[in-house]
């Protein structure tokens, strides 16, 4: 990291970790309300479509959030405030009329989402799709502000803002806990609409408190005329769409995950919680590496200072893989121990903790390749040049539907299994880490056209040499696992995940700095 990041990148952190603690327990209150029941097999079908447009559209790091720093970030508050206000009420309507499109098509929806789900899981799904449609008019202003705030350097509330969502979450599987021990039968916190219901009112809650502070900057004008600005507006609407895609290649293709996973019972409550542990971490990761980056790439594309962005670029990929590396090593010693710790409570058994904890290892192999593609990507749009990330995005698409059916054992209805790898569950996420990998490589090499080149084999060798220490440390730690893996409480199971996590980071540490790959300086301020 260079000195520019020093003055945002603890405030980021901060946040992030606070969004990401509180995210941790609101999913320690699922798994224990609803393990991998039925429930929440079917929430998360209903989730996708306004989930897909909550964390692409109104998220930090996605194509509105991305746009309006580029575009705004030039402009003074006034001008600034002006642009969003009459593009916010444009993307508001047009998401109004897609929310009203789904509302009365739920149930077609979710047959196309989900065709082998049991008929008491789609029922469920389309009553929970019915509730959440409201989030998707919601999303379209959260992203712009996201981005409008982070292009007034206002990070802080940026990176908070999901904690509101979570808090609510909480709140309501608390209320009803108490409330359905006196009125089991109340509609309103019964355990099929709670987590929909619970996820609108934090949705709104954040919507809320977003207009406040746009407004308090002076980024709201409602005032304004629709004349003025419209280069700006043009702007920021064509790197919307390609960048739609092309940042959201994760989450398109969250769809055919899903689609893929219906055949199996519990596999999208099992995939929600293995990719939750996952986020966690690699959220902290991306908005503390690659949010302040975004800004510092628009200024020097401004300023046509090509080598700066190949610079930091660079600099940015090594701490990428740094810490990736080291988490993807972490989390296949220790999986046991974490799944253990996080969710084996209430409803979420021992049949679920194995479940889980073989689905994270599978999304921990993906770490790095999740976190470069994501780098690269912004990267593109930061310097307004979508069309190649636009076209992989199809690509990768293609590519995701093709491994995950050759990875379940390519079914054919009436014909079987024509693949002899049948991986199940696991297969669909090793289907997305063989696709972003194959996405990064091309998108890396693309980058020469752009005149940034990259010391590719420098950077493959020193990859290399993370990645032996990880396997050297995780050896290592397994190897002691083994021997000390008797504690039967969870103080125990949590004092031997401490320890162990203490001893993996200073065996990664001291290797990679022998190893010369590791920049990272524990006692200096400036990174």
């Amino acid at each position: 990291m260079h000195s520019f990041l020093k003055n945002n990148v603890l405030s980021i952190s901060f946040g992030t970790s606070l969004s990401k603690l509180a995210g941790c327990i609101r999913q320690i209150f699922i798994a224990a309300a609803f393990g991998v029941g039925v429930t929440y097999d079917a929430f998360n079908y209903a989730y996708i479509i306004p989930g897909f447009l909550l964390i692409i559209i109104g998220g930090i790091n996605g194509p509105l959030h991305n746009a309006v720093v580029a575009v705004l970030t030039p402009l003074n508050k006034k001008n600034g405030g002006i642009v969003l206000t009459q593009v916010s009420i444009k993307v508001s309507i047009l998401l109004f009329g897609l929310a009203i499109l789904i509302y009365f098509n739920s149930s077609l929806i979710i047959e196309l989402l989900a065709p082998n789900l049991s008929y008491e899981a789609k029922s469920i799904a389309t009553y929970q799709l019915r509730i959440l449609t409201p989030c998707i008019p919601l999303s379209g202003f959260i992203g712009l502000s996201f981005g409008a705030l982070n292009s007034q350097r206002k990070f802080f509330l940026s990176t908070i803002s999901p904690v509101i969502t979570s808090v609510t979450i909480i709140f309501f599987i608390l209320f009803s806990w108490l409330f359905n021990q006196e009125n089991i039968s109340s509609n309103f916190l019964n355990q099929t609409g709670l987590l929909a219901f619970a996820t609108l009112t934090g949705t709104f809650i954040q919507f809320v408190v977003q207009i406040w502070e746009i407004n308090k900057i002076g980024l709201l004008r409602l005032g304004s005329t629709f004349q003025f600005f419209k280069d700006e507006q043009r702007r920021i609407f064509k790197l919307i769409i390609p960048a739609s895609l092309s940042s959201g290649l994760s989450q398109i293709n969250v769809f055919i995950d899903m689609f893929f996973a219906s055949s199996f019972q519990g596999a999208a409550s099992g995939l929600a919680y293995g990719n939750f542990l996952i986020q966690a971490p690699l959220g902290i990761l991306s908005n503390s590496l690659i949010l302040p980056l975004l800004p510092k790439f628009s200024k020097l594309k401004s300023n046509e200072d090509t080598r700066s962005i190949q610079k930091k670029l660079i600099s940015g990929i090594e701490y990428c893989f740094l810490t990736t590396i080291f988490l993807t090593g972490f989390f296949i010693t220790f999986n046991n121990q974490i799944v253990q710790l996080v969710f084996q409570r209430g409803a979420f058994d021992k049949l679920a903790t194995l479940q889980v904890k073989n689905i994270l290892i599978a999304y921990a192999i993906g770490i790095p390749f999740y976190l470069f593609r994501d780098l690269l990507v912004r990267t593109y749009y930061s310097i307004e040049k979508t069309k190649f990330p636009f076209k992989l995005s199809f690509a990768g698409i293609i590519f995701n539907i093709f491994f995950d059916w050759f990875l379940i054992g390519a079914p054919i209805k009436n014909f079987g299994n024509l693949s002899p790898y049948n991986f199940g569950v696991v297969g669909i996420i090793l289907s997305s880490v063989i696709v972003n990998l194959i996405v990064s490589i091309l998108l890396s090499l693309n980058l020469r056209n752009e005149d940034i080149h990259l010391p590719n084999f420098d950077l493959l060798k020193k990859i290399t040499l993370m990645a032996i220490s990880a396997f050297i440390d995780s050896n290592f730690c397994f190897s002691i696992l083994k021997t000390t893996n008797k504690f039967n409480s969870m103080l125990g199971e949590f004092l031997l995940l401490v320890f162990g996590s203490l001893i993996f980071f200073a065996i990664y540490y001291l290797l990679t700095k022998w190893l010369k790959v590791n920049k990272f300086k524990v006692y200096k301020t400036k990174i």
